[in-house]
């Protein structure tokens, strides 16, 4: 048990970066990961890794040893998941990550009535809007509203959206409306920051992508806050359909240039590639997909 322990502690350092992050992780101090790992290293024989004050780095042998003992660990998770479901019930933690604003709309309906079939599986919602890579091993679930996948992941749709472009009718009777993308210019355009594209919107023009690059008048990660705003007055502002339903339905926003709009922008639920997936798992993203056809519009 020591060993696995420790070989545990081993590979979240790799994944991490730093003692500190898995022990902020196991809930325990960082002098006790390290120990962790020291006892792995003097019971093989070899350096493992090479700490230095502000990194860890893996040495030869410590890169061979984490690629098996990963997968390792991966089994025997397997085995725990696929032994306990031979009782019948679905349970365990299931960790998901979802985009702050996505997320704080849709996903605590979803959970709450997740919940309430599977009660013995304890959910962990992250919100953010950072890249999260599977991999890390710090999710189960990562949830992607892209137009671009990583490869080696599995993706299953559960959603697909617009990326329009929305004003007031207020800021829209002040400033006039652009008939075309090259008018975008003359006006106030808020810009959401961390999308996959970057500093720029992205629209179609009869087929052919067009990258507009704008002098913001107003900067923000909050999709909400950008919605705010544009309903403010403040501009004029890009987003996918499902984020502003709400607004569109009071009439705060309407669409402009529709024809420039992206239309098939989807939503994913992306997970690692694995020979078992855990009945936590399959169950969520099988209830996911049936409740955004059923109730999401």
């Amino acid at each position: 048990m020591d060993k696995l322990n420790n070989m545990h502690a081993f590979c979240r350092s790799v994944e991490l970066g730093t003692f500190a992050a898995v022990a902020r992780e196991l809930n325990v101090s960082a002098m006790m990961i390290s120990k962790y790992v020291a006892q792995l290293e003097r019971s093989l024989g070899v350096v493992l890794l090479n700490r230095t004050t502000r990194s860890l780095n893996l040495t030869e042998a410590g890169q061979a040893y984490y690629n098996r003992s990963k997968l390792i660990l991966e089994d025997l998770a397997e085995l725990d998941d696929s032994t306990s479901q031979m009782g019948g019930s679905v349970r365990g933690v299931l960790k998901i990550s979802a985009p702050i604003d996505f997320g704080g709309i849709y996903m605590v309906p979803v959970i709450e009535a997740y919940k309430r079939k599977y009660p013995d599986v304890k959910i962990l919602l992250a919100l953010d809007n950072k890249y999260q890579n599977l991999r890390d091993g710090l999710y189960d679930i990562v949830i992607l509203v892209t137009d671009k996948l990583d490869l080696g992941v599995v993706a299953r749709k559960i959603k697909q959206t617009e990326l329009g472009t929305y004003a007031s009718p207020g800021y829209i009777e002040k400033n006039g409306c652009p008939e075309n993308l090259a008018d975008l210019s003359n006006h106030q355009c808020l810009h959401y920051i961390n999308t996959p594209h970057g500093d720029y919107w992205i629209f179609y023009n009869h087929g052919e992508v067009v990258k507009i690059k704008n002098d913001w008048y107003f900067e923000t990660n909050s999709g909400r806050a950008l919605s705010q705003a544009a309903a403010l007055g403040m501009g004029i502002m890009r987003a996918p359909k499902l984020s502003v339903n709400d607004y569109l339905k009071q009439g705060r926003l309407v669409e402009i240039l529709p024809e420039y709009r992206i239309s098939a922008l989807s939503i994913y639920a992306t997970y690692l590639q694995k020979r078992f997936y855990p009945a936590k798992l399959s169950s969520f993203v099988d209830f996911l997909q049936n409740y955004f056809s059923l109730s999401v519009k």
